[in-house]
């Protein structure tokens, strides 16, 4: 086709008409996908870190809902918004039924919503679940065992789909040195942010031991630790995860890390005060567990790794998770997207 002078001036002309039309100018773009995510740690971006890749990757945005800014660090790579400015958004993910996402859920209850497992919770059903059960339209977890437990905390008698941990998308190879002791620490202190988990002295007590037995002890801080308790050894600044691939064994309070470790092929001890609740399956990926600090040092000279049917049952499939639990999440925007329109607050905090 040739083009002409005067099929530029029809065409410009047709771009100031459209563009001078309101809902039709040519400038306008239909703005990204977004997902709104409330947890129930209120500020624990942490949560949100390892969803961000598979976001850019699609052009799609992750927001965390925060009460407000006072506890979000400089330089934090998730993007925060509070009830007073949040975007709209085309779907709410929760990942419990706790206060803050069950405060986010009844302020914006317009949007569509789905629950999705990002840590361990016990298998009872959550107060405040009841609040906003009925408005879920999707529920994942990593694994069966996951499944099963969310299900009982959400009080949900549907499908649990199971989409795997998006940390263990990119484990790293496993290269143990000989008597390096990964410590795997929970947090010692409540604050606003979350509870605290018992057996910080049993952990310090057992790290004691095991570093008078010759073992050279590396600490995996959880973001919300109390730095402080263990600045007598060195602490990794890659991470739990990718630090547990140099070590021949850990050690550690159960939580959420011990399946991904686990899944990496890391013997794992844990670290149990009677007072400590943690789903089976968190402690299924255990070689042992300790309840003395006397007992570290044969716990770790005789540790296994797990079963690989232990790990599957407790972290689900391994690679592409993010993948699929973007797209449940856009099967479910999709499928709702004709009765929702993206919404805003209907109150504020």
């Amino acid at each position: 086709m040739i083009t002409t002078r005067r099929t530029l001036l029809k065409a410009g002309a047709l771009g100031i008409g459209l563009a001078a039309t309101p809902g039709l100018s040519l400038a306008a773009r239909p703005r990204r996908t977004r997902v709104l995510l409330a947890t129930n740690e209120p500020w624990g971006t942490y949560h949100a870190q390892p969803l961000l890749a598979e976001a850019k990757w699609r052009g799609w945005e992750l927001v965390q809902v925060v009460p407000d800014l006072t506890q979000i660090k400089p330089g934090d790579p998730v993007t925060v918004a509070t009830l007073n400015d949040v975007p709209q958004a085309d779907l709410l993910v929760v990942n419990g039924a706790e206060d803050w996402p069950a405060d986010v859920a009844k302020a914006l209850k317009r949007l569509p919503m789905a629950a999705s497992s990002l840590a361990y919770l016990n298998p009872v059903e959550a107060v405040r679940a009841k609040e906003f059960r009925r408005r879920l339209e999707l529920v994942t977890a990593a694994s069966p065992a996951e499944s099963d437990v969310f299900a009982k905390y959400l009080g949900w008698n549907r499908r649990v789909r199971m989409v795997g941990s998006a940390q263990t998308d990119d484990l790293p190879d496993y290269k143990p040195q000989t008597d390096r002791v990964l410590v795997l620490t929970s947090v010692t202190h409540p604050d606003q942010t979350g509870n605290a988990a018992p057996g910080t002295q049993l952990l310090l007590d057992a790290a004691a031991k095991l570093e008078a037995a010759g073992k050279h002890i590396v600490v995996g801080l959880h973001p919300r630790e109390d730095r402080t308790l263990w600045e007598q050894y060195e602490i990794s600044a890659l991470g739990s995860v990718p630090e547990s691939a140099t070590v021949e064994c850990a050690v550690g309070i159960p939580g959420t890390v011990f399946p991904i470790v686990a899944a990496v092929g890391v013997p794992l001890v844990g670290c149990v005060d009677p007072k400590l609740q943690v789903p089976e399956y968190i402690l299924s990926v255990c070689s042992s567990t300790i309840d003395a600090p006397e007992q570290a040092v044969d716990a770790i000279e005789n540790a296994e790794p797990a079963s690989r049917g232990a790990v599957f049952n407790a972290v689900g499939p391994i690679g592409g998770s993010a993948r699929r639990l973007y797209s449940a999440w856009n099967t479910t925007i999709q499928t709702t997207r004709c009765n929702f329109t993206a919404a805003t607050p209907t109150s504020t905090r």
